[in-house]
């Protein structure tokens, strides 16, 4: 069974970190996106494995949007 959640990944001086913002304390980190990419792949998975088939639809029904947005700085 396959579902679908959202990950963020932040890059800053020491590498990227993720995480799935459906799962809380579902995260990790990477020295590449590649990487991190497969490092929260496996984190998601093995959270999923902890939850009920109940919890699961629960938790991968939210809809989470991102976007850009511009905004003046003073």
């Amino acid at each position: 069974m396959s579902q679908k959640v959202s990950v963020v990944i932040e890059k800053d001086e020491f590498g990227y970190y993720a995480y799935c913002p459906e799962l809380e304390g579902c995260q990790t980190q990477g020295d590449s996106i590649e990487e991190v990419m497969a490092n929260i792949k496996e984190a998601i998975e093995l959270y999923l494995e902890t939850l009920s088939e109940e919890e699961i639809k629960e938790v991968t029904s939210k809809e989470i949007l991102t976007t850009t947005l511009e905004v003046k700085v003073a």
